[in-house]
């Protein structure tokens, strides 16, 4: 939002305030802004008035001119082709600063001398999106009775102040001068002055000519007025130069007076050639298909959640976003349909991004207009229209109200106030504040604040606590060390869980990193086993990341693929976040995945290298489950497996029969290097009931360990043969591995050998040779039954 002083003055008396000081004071209430700047910094610019102009005997292009600039004439020396006798002009003198910083000099021009220089707006600062077609081509021509003499900047008004505000999305009542001048008037206390609207109407009355028919919620009040017989001319220099000002271009009065109105009050106003849009106007939602054509020159295929307005015949305009071309405002109109409205902000912002026709009307649309200046703006212009058009307004208000415009009213009590900002505030400071906010206040030390309309922001004590803290000033609380009572903490166990694998992973020697919540449509269904429907932004950043992803992987993948390219050869990262995904309602899961390729370990205190491969992933997973009390519950599964995972180096993860989680390496189709990934949902773990961890003492007696290997064939999985020695092995099997498997010369081709380490031991006794061989032929035995496997013995 840009503010101009000029603007504010109409409605505040800051005659004796610095605009510097001004935009300190409202940095300080909480309304940052970007730049404080002029609308021309030209200096020593004066108007003059040419004497005489003649060719330049020497150039074509030059004129020979003589500027009175009113205690003297200089020659000046002019290549604009519209200089001529008479102009009233505007005169850099020598020594002039014009934009840019360029400094105006005597010179000489094709021989002859040049004191000074006869300006174009362009050459003042003014950007070129603001002038006209004859200022772009040549020097600007003022008006027949521009003072000569004169300070041109001044008499321009190109003097004037802008403060370029960065203001949060939330203060929609800032999006107005006159709304700037309520804020800036309770920081310096001083009262707002309205604009004056009365006007004289003539007999026809607007209701008895028009109806108005609106068919949809999303549009809550809907005003209008007739003018006729309009003017359409150049806009008065004050209402182009405060348009220059706010950002906008000026058109010509009508149009200016529309955007003038909008930018005094914050309430968008449409135009229409009242002759053009007919006797009938209906505000309601797009048909599907529905065609119009913008003022743009653009057609626009609608959607049902389009709100329009419409004559008995067409579509005439996108409600809140832009008028349609064949209702629009000519230099041929004589009779204007003033449109006030309030439509649904979550609609007009939607309608707004599909069509990429975000403006300054629709942008004060979606973050709120207040329902009491509705009338009062439509007043204004109709009043403006009369003064600098010359239209006839007629009476009576086409009206369709079910605005709620009742008052918020807030409790709140003096304690409170003081609690919260930490300060020792009087009832009458209270008061004094809330009165210049414009708020009214019933009661002494417990109050009832009524809000105005226009402060949207305002709904909860809170609130109007944030409000006495910013107008006293936040440099006036005095900082404090707090005062309260300290609770244990209390962390959830989903937030311990997070937090402690994350520990044991980076103890594992894994870097956790975090990548985007979001992904491109090509992205969403990798290393996903299961397809679920996306959930797709509405209005994403771009189109590589408009989807909630529903795996980490692909993220983490692009951290490898962003290292790999810079020559890292070793990567084991992990990520904990959530994925997300939509399965009848919205599903928000927590996961922990990982990504190891290259070496796990690179030459230790030992020189050991110990390569990633699908064992050490399956480690690194066997120890999360295990530090999570699930040691003996879970199996592991070649089937169920995502198509972007390898078909036999993977495996799912399996807790009392439920999938849970993946690991293995990345499928050669998808990447060739030998990449391996694991996932693991961590709200379904949570979910799985484990009993509280018991501890015993160190057993003090010896064990025995004796290494098995059975010839089984090749589709039999090491885990069934597991399960049958360690459901014969019972308590004294203390530990289990696989220490190898062997394919080669000594088994048939359709067999393979795994070899397996057993541990036994007795927490009571020593263990002598007989207890063990006896368990160690019961296992041969079982297994060789079961499975069918026979004992390898060379």
């Amino acid at each position: 939002m840009r503010l101009s002083k000029s603007f504010l003055g109409d409605y505040l008396d800051i005659k004796d305030l610095s605009f510097t000081d001004i935009a300190k004071k409202m940095v300080l209430a909480g309304n940052e802004y970007e730049s404080l700047t002029k609308l021309s910094n030209a200096t020593n610019l004066v108007i003059g008035q040419v004497t005489n102009c003649i060719k330049h005997p020497e150039s074509t292009k030059l004129s020979v001119c003589t500027v009175d600039l009113g205690n003297e004439s200089k020659q000046i020396i002019c290549g604009a082709s519209n200089v001529a006798i008479g102009q009233k002009v505007v005169v850099a003198k020598v020594g002039a600063i014009l934009d840019g910083g360029i400094e105006i000099k005597a010179a000489k021009l094709a021989g002859l001398d040049s004191e000074g220089m006869i300006c174009s707006l362009a050459e003042l600062g003014i950007e070129a999106k603001y002038l006209t077609d004859d200022d772009k081509n040549g020097i600007h021509i003022l008006a027949t009775d521009a003072p000569v003499g004169q300070d041109a900047i001044k008499y321009l008004g190109f003097d004037d102040e802008i403060i370029d505000f960065e203001l949060t999305s939330n203060r929609a009542d800032l999006l107005s001068v006159i709304g700037m001048a309520y804020e800036v008037g309770a920081i310096y206390n001083k009262k707002v002055t309205l604009p004056d609207n009365k006007v004289e109407e003539i007999d026809d009355n607007i209701t008895y000519l028009n109806t108005l028919e609106v068919l949809t919620a999303n549009c809550s009040l809907y005003l209008s007025k007739l003018v006729r017989n309009v003017v359409i001319k150049e806009s008065p220099i004050f209402i182009k130069n405060r348009l220059i000002a706010s950002g906008i271009r000026p058109i010509n009065n009508v149009v200016d007076i529309s955007n003038y109105v909008m930018m005094e009050y914050g309430q968008p106003l449409h135009f229409f050639d009242a002759d053009l849009l007919g006797t009938k106007v209906i505000v309601r939602m797009a048909e599907e298909k529905e065609s119009l054509t913008t003022l743009d020159g653009i057609t626009r295929i609608l959607k049902t959640s389009d709100i329009v307005i419409a004559n008995d015949q067409e579509v005439v305009a996108l409600a809140g976003v832009m008028g349609g071309l064949a209702t629009e405002v000519t230099k041929d109109t004589k009779n204007i349909f003033i449109e006030a409205a309030i439509f649904d902000s979550n609609s007009v912002r939607t309608t707004a991004n599909k069509n990429n026709l975000r403006s300054e009307a629709s942008n004060r649309f979606e973050k709120g207009v207040d329902p009491k200046r509705t009338l009062l703006a439509l007043i204004r212009a109709a009043y403006l229209l009369n003064k600098y058009a010359s239209g006839e307004v007629l009476t009576g208000v086409l009206t369709f109200d079910e605005a709620d415009q009742e008052l918020k009213r807030i409790n709140l009590s003096l304690t409170k106030i003081n609690n919260v900002l930490g300060m020792k505030l009087k009832s009458e400071e209270v008061i004094n504040i809330f009165t210049r906010l414009g708020f009214a206040v019933i009661g002494d030390e417990d109050f009832e604040v009524v809000v105005p309309t226009r402060r949207l922001d305002i709904n909860i004590q809170e609130d109007l606590i944030e409000e006495v803290g910013r107008i006293n000033g936040y440099d006036n609380i005095v900082g404090q060390m707090p005062k309260t009572m300290i609770k244990s903490g209390n962390y959830s166990r989903r937030a311990n869980l997070v937090k402690e694998l994350r520990s044991l992973l980076n103890s594992l020697g894994l870097n956790q990193v975090i990548t985007y919540s979001l992904v491109s449509k090509e992205e969403i269904n990798k290393f996903v086993p299961l397809k679920h429907e996306e959930i797709v932004l509405l209005n994403p950043m771009s189109e590589d990341k408009k989807i909630m992803r529903q795996s980490l992987l692909t993220g983490l993948m692009t951290v490898w693929e962003y290292n790999f390219a810079r020559n890292i050869k070793d990567i084991n990262i992990f990520e904990v976040g959530s994925v997300y995904y939509l399965n009848q309602t919205y599903h928000e899961d927590m996961t922990i995945s990982g990504l190891l390729y290259g070496n796990y370990l690179s030459n230790d205190w030992q020189g050991k290298v110990i390569k990633n491969d699908f064992y050490v992933t399956k480690g690194i997973i066997e120890n999360i489950l295990k530090y999570l009390g699930l040691a003996n519950r879970y199996t592991f599964s070649g089937e169920h497996l995502p198509s972007d995972f390898h078909p036999v180096r993977s495996a799912s993860i399996i807790i009392d029969n439920q999938i849970i989680g993946h690991f293995g390496q990345v499928h050669p189709l998808v990447n060739k290097k030998e990449i391996y990934l694991f996932e693991l949902n961590l709200d379904k773990l949570l979910a799985v009931k484990v009993r509280e961890i018991k501890f015993k003492e160190v057993c003090k007696f010896p064990c025995v360990n004796k290494d098995l290997a059975f010839v089984v064939d090749h589709n039999v999985t090491s885990a069934e043969i597991m399960n049958v020695i360690k459901k014969v092995g019972g308590r004294l099997l203390y530990n289990l591995d696989v220490f190898d498997v062997y394919v080669g010369d000594n088994v048939a081709a359709n067999e393979k050998s795994i070899a397996y380490s057993l541990t036994f031991q007795d927490q009571t006794k020593t263990l002598n040779d007989e207890e063990v061989t006896e368990i160690v032929n019961k296992i041969i035995k079982e297994v060789e039954i079961t499975i069918p496997a026979k004992l390898r013995t060379k």
